[in-house]
Parts: C-alpha cells; structure tokens; sequence
C-alpha cells in the first residue's frame, strides 16, 4: 500500500506513465486521459470517504473482456478462446477497520454489504451489491478473514457492452480482497471461479466461467474446460497489432432487458440433449453418438435444441483452431474461423435476435452493415451472450475509418469502439 498523497505525487510527476501505456494500450495522446482518470479516481477515493491525505491505498483493476471463440461453449464444458481489452472497472481502496464494505462506483449511490451476514439476500438479486456479497462469500468459504474496505470505482466497460462488465467488476473485487486480506494467495483462476460463483449464486445469472476466467487471466487465452474445477489455460502468444486489423466492437443499441430467460434457455436446451445420454453437459456426448441418435432427439427434445447441440460440436473444435491458427501467426486462417463461427451462431444457435420481439433484430442489422462495409476482407460475428448488444468485427486498417462511420450512420455516433487486446487481466496497478 502507498500513501494516497505520494500516489497523486508520483501520478503528476510521470512515475507510472510506462505501466499504465503498457495496461491501457496507449501512446502519447491517449496517456494524459488514462492519467487523468487515475488521479479522479484516487481524489474521489479521499473525498468520498473523508480520508486522510496519506491514508495507504492500492489501485485496482478488472478488464472488460471480448469471446474471439467459443460462442456459448463454456456452460457445456468446451474449449473458448477470449481476450481481456484495455476497458476496466478501477478502484481505489483501503481497509476501514469495520465489518463493512463501502463502495461508491461513480454514478450510483454508496453500496454497503455487511460482513457479518453472507448469504445470499434475494432482494439484492441483480444488484452489485450481491455480486460483492458473493465474491466476500466465497473468500471467506475458503479460510480467509474478509473485513471491511472502501472502494471509489470508475468503470468504463459499458453494461450491455457484451464486454462483460459484470466480470470486470468481479474481478475487480477478488483481486482488491485477495491484496487487502487474502496476501495476494488466490490465483488467477481462482478470482474467476469466485466471480462466477457470485454472479451464478448470488445475482442469479447462469452464465458459465469464460467471461471472468478472461478477465482474471489477461490477453488472450485459449480454455479449456473439460474439468471445470481445473480448467486448463493457455496464453496465445500472438501480437494482434501485428495483424493490419483493428478489433471494432460495435454496439446494436439492443435492450438486454427481460433477455435472462433467452440466454438460460441455450444451456438448458444443450443441457436436454446431453441428458438424453445420461450426461449433464454436452462435451461429455459423443458425436457420432449424437449424429446417430438425431431422429429421436428431435421428437424427444426438440429441433431447435438439436441444432444448438449441433453449433456446440463444431464451434468447440474452431475455438481450439483459432488458437492454434494464432499461435501459428497465422491471421487470416484464424479470420475465416472466426466467420465460419458467427455464421455457426447465426444459423443453429440462434442467438442473433429473440424470436419474442421478431421486429427487433438490432444484432442482424448490424451484422448485415458490417458485412456490406468490410466489402469481403476482415470478419464480423456476434459477440457474446447474443439477443442484443454486440457485434464484433476485424477491420483491415485501411477499411476502419469508412467502416465506422458506415456503421455510426446506421447505430448512431459512438457505437463503434476500437479497442486493444490488454496484455495483463485483473492486477493491481499501483501498490
């Protein structure tokens, strides 16, 4: 921990500019932003809490993430291939002495979570607050003693960005307790798991382990969760600014609400047809099995589970294919999998626009945009849970002025972002 006034003393003096170009991505007119938000967020931690001027505190932070493979595979125990981004939920924070966590995120009122009772409360249901909860929860299952902290965050990963800010903001929390209480003991993997449990348990989103598992880990990573207690992870040794694309991920405008049963019915049909063998996840059925057994699974559960199951055999294999495309150098083998896997989505997952709203197809129409503007180079696929949200596209860099403007015509200004892979997951920055 660092007195907060020489941390603000360091800041101006240019102390920390290589650490935060090499975490944010940024040159030399991007680092005066990335600076300026440290020094908000460092000064909204004394103001808000009334501190001292040289009270010890670290910074902290949790990357949004983005799914390069592997569309709706980690539920059923596949492989995915997925990159933490140069957005992130970034905290300061000290310890308070009391059983109480304090965090104000920039933007919403003071959250408080009493330590003395961690078990889920169903009307924080949703709420960050029982994300909080289900991170401390879960630490302290583990034999650690969590006490009370403030936090001042500031988070630039959008909600309904399909850059995961749920999974930021978890990570964000796992990696400040883990340094405030924990002596920095839990792994990577670890804090991911934790912010899985809390979002499953405690928020109530069934979502599986790729989102927090990229964030936690950092740049890009190729998982495999054939043993979900022990994932194997990979780091994809490829440099992405060498690839003459820009990474666009695009923003539909498309509301997420009332979605939650959309994205629960994907894993709970794939979870039907992998019952039907006597398993409880899809990467545990044979597909030759599978293929010889489609007659009956269609009368039995349905055909549109079937072609779900049918996106998961291939998409598990092209998420692992990507990866070794990457790790090979090889870009534009890597694009065309990439392709063939929104087409996959698109085709059998069905996750490009809820059959409910037929009028609203947001994530078509950009699809349909993108396709037209990238005139047959780079590649554009849903990104993410899907329904609505975002698209994610690989932009030859001469195509990427023309391209966002394309696509802020049809969206509205703003909608495409232009993002780096970020080379470290959840850390803390400055301690």
């Amino acid at each position: 921990m660092i007195p907060c006034s020489t941390l603000l003393e360091r800041l101006a003096a240019g102390n920390y500019d290589e650490r935060l170009r090499h975490i944010y991505c940024c040159d030399d007119n991007g680092l005066p932003g990335v600076r300026e938000r440290v020094r908000a967020v460092a000064e909204g931690f004394l103001t808000t809490f009334s501190r001292a001027e040289d009270t010890p505190v670290g910074l902290f932070s949790g990357p949004g993430r983005t799914e390069l493979g592997g569309n709706h595979t980690d539920h059923q125990h596949g492989r995915v291939l997925a990159a933490s981004v140069n957005l992130d939920a970034l905290a300061c924070a000290a310890p308070n002495g009391t059983s109480v966590i304090r965090i104000l995120s920039e933007g919403y009122p003071m959250l408080e979570v009493t330590l003395s009772d961690l078990i889920p409360d169903e009307r924080e249901r949703d709420s960050s607050a029982a994300l909080v909860r289900g991170v401390a929860a879960k630490i302290s299952s583990l034999g650690y003693t969590v006490s009370g902290f403030d936090a001042y965050v500031s988070s630039n990963v959008l909600g309904g960005s399909g850059l995961s800010s749920s999974a930021a903001y978890e990570v964000m929390i796992g990696v400040t307790i883990n340094h405030l209480f924990c002596h920095d003991a839990l792994t990577a993997v670890q804090i991911a798991q934790i912010g899985q449990y809390a979002e499953n348990v405690y928020f109530g989103k069934p979502c599986g382990l790729m989102d927090q598992m990229a964030s936690a880990v950092g740049s890009a990573v190729a998982i495999d969760f054939a043993d979900i207690e022990n994932p194997q992870v990979h780091k994809v040794e490829y440099d992405f600014t060498q690839s003459g694309c820009a990474l666009c991920i695009i923003d539909t405008g498309a509301d997420h609400a009332d979605l939650t049963d959309e994205y629960a019915a994907i894993p709970t049909e794939m979870g039907a047809v992998a019952s039907y063998f006597g398993k409880s996840v899809l990467r545990d059925v044979s597909e030759d099995e599978f293929r010889a057994s489609l007659p009956a699974l269609r009368e039995r559960v349905g055909d549109r589970a079937v072609l779900r199951a049918v996106h998961f055999f291939a998409e598990d294999k092209r998420a692992a294919a990507e990866a070794a495309a990457l790790d090979a150098g090889d870009f534009q083998q890597f694009l065309r999998l990439a392709e063939r896997s929104g087409h996959s989505s698109y085709m059998y997952l069905q996750n490009i626009y809820c059959s409910l709203h037929p009028k609203e197809q947001a994530v078509a129409v950009a699809l349909a945009v993108a396709e037209e503007a990238l005139g047959g180079e780079g590649m554009s696929r849903v990104h993410g849970g899907g329904f609505a949200g975002t698209i994610q596209a690989f932009v030859p860099l001469h195509r990427l002025a023309d391209f966002k403007a394309r696509m802020e015509t049809v969206l509205g200004e703003g909608r495409c972002m232009v993002l780096n892979i970020r080379p470290e997951g959840g850390i803390v920055l400055i301690d």
